[in-house]
């Protein structure tokens, strides 16, 4: 028997769905599902023990502009966690946890093919709290003797997906999306319906691994995937030096800027990461992500 909490999210559906078929499948989510609860505010009373658990509740990534927003990331991603695990314990622990992370955990804004090795450095609120929450269930999974399985993902592909992917498939629909300086930096992304067929096989083993689609492309590769995927024009582009005074614009108009240096500088720098360590120990095996854009209609 599995639970999976996060059942109503992207990748929750995915898991779901890739699942169903072999395995005995339980929820929790906010709204609907075997158990409705929002776990930062109550410790689940389960009527059943289970032997996964595939932890993928949490708050998404976003950037919170007041304190109130700061803190929900630590309610929901550290305090949700702890009452998920006491849960746990008041009915039986699992043989095998397997949390979804992210690479946000390791706080950098650029760089190439960062390793599992990396110490997580992360400053922001979202980044924090992942990195809280990997300490809390890799310590209570060594306590209680289970196989514990952290898996930090980068963008997230696949079927109507969320986050800066979907605002970009968006903007490509509706006409306005632009590549910078020719989109030539690299980002690092892998499809959901991958990681959730590779979860039963890593769960056996555990660890902390990196998962891409070992690609890394860039922003023209991908705005073209998804254009001809759409039908659309190719994406415009702005050259760098007119990008960067946008940039600096944004900086002097403050927060409700939609653009400014900080963002001008991520969306030009390579920020890619390292899979090498699941490819080998565990044979993650996974699909190109300009391949998938090409023949799926989403």
């Amino acid at each position: 028997m599995i639970l999976i909490t996060g059942i109503s999210g992207f990748l929750g559906k995915s898991i779901t769905k890739a699942l169903e078929n072999n395995y005995e499948l339980f929820s929790l989510s906010r709204t609907y599902g075997d158990y409705k609860i929002s776990l930062e505010k109550e410790v689940p009373k389960f009527v059943q023990s289970f032997d996964m658990v595939i932890h993928a509740a949490g708050k998404a990534h976003s950037v919170p502009k007041t304190e109130s927003e700061r803190k929900q990331f630590y309610d929901v991603n550290v305090i949700g966690t702890e009452n998920l695990l006491r849960g746990l314990e008041n009915k039986g622990v699992p043989k095998e946890f397997v949390f979804i992370s992210s690479v946000s955990v390791y706080g950098q804004e650029f760089g190439i093919e960062i390793k599992e090795e990396q110490m997580p450095q992360a400053k922001d609120p979202y980044g924090l709290s992942k990195i809280k929450a990997e300490i809390l269930i890799m310590e209570w999974c060594k306590k209680h003797n289970v196989v514990c399985t952290i898996l930090r993902l980068p963008l997230l592909a696949g079927e109507n997906p969320p986050g800066n992917l979907g605002a970009m498939i968006k903007a490509i629909e509706k006409g306005y999306y632009f590549n910078i300086g020719g989109g030539k930096a690299r980002k690092s992304i892998v499809l959901s319906e991958d990681v959730a067929n590779f979860i039963p096989k890593v769960a056996k083993i555990g660890g902390v691994y990196n998962l891409t689609d070992g690609f890394h492309p860039d922003f023209y590769e991908l705005s073209m995937a998804i254009s001809r995927q759409k039908h659309k024009k190719a994406p415009y582009n702005i050259p760098v030096f007119i990008a960067r005074m946008i940039g600096f614009v944004g900086d002097m108009l403050g927060e409700k800027a939609p653009f400014n240096s900080s963002k001008f500088k991520k969306i030009t720098s390579d920020l890619t990461f390292d899979d090498s360590k699941a490819r080998e120990i565990i044979g993650w095996k996974p699909q190109s992500v300009l391949e998938y854009f090409e023949r799926k209609v989403f």
